[in-house]
């Protein structure tokens, strides 16, 4: 059955509970929903310098897609595929610098932007080499350092990623820089959407989130819908630990403690004056899911202040709500709910979008 959300909010019940619980409806997001958005890879840093290749993995344990990042002598950075287009063997394993690519199973070699260069015992063939032999190229977004990509190129990435190009445009993201040792992960037991559309709401705060809301100016809390992406403002009481923007800021003058952006499907962009906390949403199974929080810090005088001074805190509380719902919705006497017209406009959003997704062919 097709999913359905009404885009009045005030008349809407969220989503059919088989979304969250059915193992067909988790394989099916795969093409109809992931594949099909924009997915966070990394940085720049990644491949700082020329001849670098790096690896990875969109999504592990779930879409699986193996990719390279490269920079070429000229400086250029590539997004393609880490399958050799001979038999199929994963070209790359670990970071490296070469300067050129080549496949150990039976020496076919590729230039660092993916065309194909050489293959030996190949003479006889006719019709070769053709554009199939060279790497299949993946459509890269640069945003700052950050970078995404995309495995189906049917929608653009400045329809997820202006706005929030546009509000942040004055911080120097370039700048930023990637603290391992204050990232981690967490094994959820609930699913991927569960999870997304917790974050997707501030009504909750003053019942889960006690140390937060003593951070925030909740009556103020607001949210910002945009095509496939969404902002939540949260302005602080403090005004030690708010932003100093710049008059370029369309917020300028105001006592803002943290935007909250979150990019469909499964993308959290969370800035603080200390920097950037992105939280990327893996789903692995129909109730497990891994959340990424990678650091990266721009002040580190600012980094223990404020609505971002304890996120592991705050993230364990909404572990424990979330878990929660996901046993709740499995009851035979549940199947959907209501949204507040008032504080539940991102939520129905992200459920729309969902719909839509899915309904698709």
């Amino acid at each position: 059955m097709p999913f359905f959300v009404d885009p009045n909010i005030a008349q809407a019940k969220t989503l059919d509970t088989d979304f969250y619980l059915d193992p067909v409806c988790l394989e099916q997001a795969k093409e109809k929903i992931f594949a099909q958005s924009w997915q966070f890879i990394g940085t720049t840093d990644q491949v700082k310098d020329e001849g670098w290749i790096t690896p990875i993995t969109i999504l592990e344990n779930y879409l699986d897609e193996p990719i390279i990042l490269s920079r070429d002598k000229k400086g250029e950075v590539h997004c393609m595929s880490n399958v050799c287009t001979h038999r199929g063997n994963l070209l790359i394993e670990k970071p490296c610098k070469a300067f050129d690519i080549r496949c150990k199973y039976h020496g076919r070699r590729f230039q660092l932007d993916g065309k194909f260069l050489s293959m030996p015992e190949f003479r006889e063939v006719e019709n070769f080499p053709t554009q199939d032999d060279d790497l299949t190229k993946i459509p890269l977004y640069k945003l700052g350092k950050l970078l995404f990509a995309s495995l189906k190129s049917e929608y653009r990435a400045e329809d997820f990623f202006a706005e929030m190009k546009a509000r942040i445009a004055w911080m120097p993201l370039d700048e930023f820089v990637f603290r391992p040792e204050l990232s981690r992960d967490y094994l959820v037991d609930a699913n991927w959407a569960l999870y997304c559309e917790n974050y997707l709401e501030g009504f909750h705060i003053p019942f889960v989130h006690a140390g937060l809301n003593s951070q925030i100016d909740y009556g103020n809390y607001t949210t910002e819908l945009f095509a496939y992406s969404n902002l939540q403002i949260g302005y602080t009481k403090n005004d030690e630990t708010s932003f100093n923007l710049p008059e370029s800021s369309p917020d300028y003058g105001k006592n803002i403690a943290g935007y909250y952006f979150w990019v469909f499907p499964n993308m959290m962009f969370n800035f603080y004056p200390w920097g950037l906390s992105v939280n990327i949403v893996r789903p692995l199974e129909v109730a497990k899911t891994k959340v990424s929080f990678l650091m990266y810090v721009w002040d580190e005088s600012k980094l223990r202040q404020g609505a971002g001074a304890d996120l592991h805190g705050v993230e364990l509380e909404d572990e424990d709500i979330v878990q929660n719902v996901q046993k709740g919705i499995r009851s035979r006497f549940y199947k959907h709910g209501r949204y507040s017209v008032t504080r539940e406009q991102g939520t129905h959003h992200f459920h729309q979008l969902i719909a839509k997704f899915m309904n698709s062919r």
